[in-house]
């Protein structure tokens, strides 16, 4: 089974959140050029805030993992989200939104 990991920062408001990991998902979509996912199961996880996004997103990078990242132009541009259609320790740590 195929799953799309949406991270999404939980300092948001519920809505806000939504709003983030459809854009994020759209993203994805629009840039991951060789995607496993085919539009199969999506998991949507949470991180506290935009410190712990980055600190998930430099894990990512040193494990060479790859990710697309939504920055929200409306919250000064900030990653709100990112999406990887690769499973790995980190996202098993995160809890479900």
């Amino acid at each position: 089974m195929k799953k799309l990991y949406i991270i999404v920062r939980k300092d948001l408001t519920t809505s806000q959140m939504a709003v983030q990991a459809g854009h994020t998902v759209a993203q994805y979509l629009l840039h991951s050029h060789f995607s496993r996912w085919q539009n199969e199961t999506l998991i949507y996880l949470g991180v506290k805030n935009l410190n712990q996004l980055e600190k998930l997103k430099c894990k990512l990078d040193i494990e060479d993992i790859n990710y697309i990242e939504f920055r929200e132009p409306d919250l000064n541009n900030e990653v709100t989200a990112i999406a990887s259609d690769i499973t790995c320790k980190h996202f098993k740590r995160l809890n479900l939104l």
